[in-house]
């Protein structure tokens, strides 16, 4: 059997223009969502001001203070994650995709009905053979129609051919007469209305806010109807099937189909069933308030998760803020970081990493302040000594030869305050340089064989003192460093020597390794006085000088710290010992210095 489509009928997938698809609609109230949100999010600014008030003591107190009365950050978790529901409840209010979906199946449903009901009446309602003309009993139709459309709940239209209307379900009882319907009393209405509950008011609200009935041609319920009225049914009498959609008003809608009455392929009439969109409605009805009971349901539980989740998160994070503002802002206390690190987490992590950079911050003041401390002692003793000589030499009564005694100290005084100030100005900047310089592989062999080598001569021509070199390990000897720092170790430790190292004594510097993987081991060896037991570690402190006393002066006490700070720097120890003999006399001091391996090098 053929089939057409009415013009009155949109086609299954198609879309009126001017109308939006549910994915669409969900995307634009997605995007207007978020561009308020993005609206309302506050602006970062920069310039001179911003720099202000970034420099304010109190800045930071006042925009963390329990004053605020939202968490940023809760309100980002909550937002993100109230996402997915609020998809979740625009998929339960726009359900058109799903009632198209509907009307085309209750479409085909009536088409099934209409061919059965058409077939019904073309086998007993028609008059006349296979070879004769064939004509339509309309008694024998009209009761037919009845009873066959009546317990379905559909109103069905028969038209002749000619397009007169033979019988409607609507106006007709089985026996053929008029079909009277008794009118419920005027307070019926409002007395049904009462009974309806809140949430189909609100339901049958959403649906006609949402229905689409404007697409829709009008359905006139005429008297009377025409073909002109029902273009499907004309459809039918050309043979062929045809469906329609109309909007009866107030979110209603009006389904029809129609399919040809026929006898022998002969068309005989055309019947036209129609039924409302009440069934359609329900079942949306029904969808809605389930999808929007879930929606409910996971609004709360989203709510609580995204709270107790932006608590885990903000809580700690507001603790280490305000502790960091109180470690900044302190004076004479000393504030403490919260530990959190028992979390296990990447805020505890944090924490850890906050702990960590306040003890370093505080050892550096501390080191700060002791270093200026020492500083301040250590010049103001020559400046003592140096005034005390101007003064005394000022004297016009003094004579020339303790005149040129005084001048004689009042130079030592300066070249010892020039020595002091070259060498607490690259002890102040040696942490940054440390931190700048680039690290790569030392040869140990090749850098102290050129440093004795130098000092061999040297420190012979000047002091009478023999500087060797032994290997006691196995090539290569690549060591994880910098090659300029590591020469000024090595010369500190070698100068230190040779002030302690009696005339015709002999220093040894020996290259070794503790294991195959181990690091290696520069030992310094002298046959000097040795090192008191109590000032093993002292002399590695800053200004820290006990020298013979012809050497008064010419050291600051800062050579052996800066050692010290060089090597550890690059993962390194150095340690003072003394060297006995096997009945227990100090033969002399040893420095050994212990340096890593650079990686890749066994």
């Amino acid at each position: 059997m053929a089939s057409d489509i009415d013009t009155a009928t949109p086609e299954p997938g198609a879309r009126p223009r001017g109308h939006q698809t549910s994915g669409s609609r969900i995307a634009t109230a997605l995007a207007r969502l978020l561009s308020r949100v993005s609206r309302k999010a506050p602006a970062v600014t920069g310039g001179p001001a911003s720099a202000n008030a970034a420099e304010s003591p109190s800045l930071l107190r006042r925009r963390r203070s329990v004053g605020r009365g939202y968490s940023p950050l809760t309100r980002r978790i909550l937002l993100l994650n109230l996402i997915p529901v609020a998809l979740l409840t625009l998929g339960a209010v726009y359900l058109s995709d799903y009632e198209e979906e509907l009307i085309d199946t209750e479409l085909a449903s009536l088409l099934v009905q209409g061919e059965m009901v058409a077939a019904g009446i073309g086998e007993v309602a028609v008059v006349g053979g296979e070879t004769t003309v064939n004509r339509m009993d309309t008694e024998a139709a009209r009761q037919l129609l009845t009873r066959l459309v009546r317990p379905t709940g559909v109103r069905a239209r028969l038209f002749s051919e000619t397009g007169e209307l033979l019988a409607d379900s609507a106006m007709l009882n089985e026996l053929g007469r008029i079909h009277v319907v008794p009118l419920p009393p005027p307070e019926a209405p409002a007395e049904a209305e009462s009974h309806v509950s809140i949430g189909e008011r609100v339901s049958d609200w959403i649906a006609r806010q949402l229905s689409r009935v404007d697409h829709y041609p009008e359905y006139v319920d005429k008297p009377v109807p025409t073909l002109r009225d029902f273009p499907e049914a004309a459809s039918a009498l050309r043979g062929f099937n045809a469906s329609a959609v109309r909007s009866a008003g107030q979110g209603r809608l009006m389904l029809s189909a129609a399919v040809p009455v026929q006898r022998y392929k002969q068309v005989l009439g055309a019947l036209l069933l129609t039924r409302d969109n009440r069934a359609i409605a329900a079942s949306l009805r029904e969808v809605r308030y389930d999808m929007l009971t879930i929606a409910a349901a996971a609004l709360g539980i989203t709510v609580l998760l995204s709270l107790y989740l932006a608590g885990t998160i903000t809580q700690p994070i507001v603790r280490l803020a305000r502790a960091a503002d109180e470690v900044r802002l302190a004076r004479e206390s000393r504030p403490e970081i919260p530990d959190l690190g028992k979390r296990g987490d990447e805020i505890g992590d944090l924490n850890d990493a906050l702990r960590s950079m306040t003890e370093a911050l505080w050892l550096r003041i501390n080191t700060i302040e002791s270093f200026a401390a020492d500083v301040a002692h250590e010049l103001k003793n020559p400046l003592t000594s140096l005034r005390s000589a101007i003064e005394m030499a000022g004297h016009p009564n003094l004579d020339a030869e303790r005149r040129a005694k005084l001048m004689a100290i009042v130079m030592d005084d300066i070249n010892r305050l020039n020595r002091l100030i070259s060498d607490i100005s690259d002890a102040s900047r040696l942490d940054a340089e440390l931190m700048r310089g680039e690290v790569r592989p030392v040869d140990l062999d090749k850098l102290l064989r050129d440093m004795v080598h130098h000092y061999a001569v040297t420190a012979n021509q000047k002091s009478g003192v023999e500087v060797d070199f032994r290997v006691a390990a196995n090539p290569p000897f690549m060591a994880h460093g910098h090659d300029g720092r590591y020469g000024q170790v090595f010369r500190n430790v070698i100068d230190n020597a040779l002030s302690f190292a009696p005339k015709g004594s002999r220093i040894l510097v020996e290259l070794g390794r503790e294991s195959r993987n181990g690091p290696f081991v520069v030992t310094i060896d002298d046959e000097g006085q040795g090192i008191p037991e109590d000032n093993l570690e002292s002399i590695f402190q800053r200004f820290y000088s006990e020298r013979p006393i012809e050497h008064f002066g010419q050291h600051s006490g800062l050579g052996l710290s800066i050692c010290r700070q060089i090597v550890e720097t690059y993962g390194g120890t150095i340690t003072a010992t003394n060297r006995r003999g096997p009945d227990g006399r100090v033969l002399g001091a040893r420095f050994t210095v212990r340096l890593p391996a650079a990686s890749g090098r066994k």
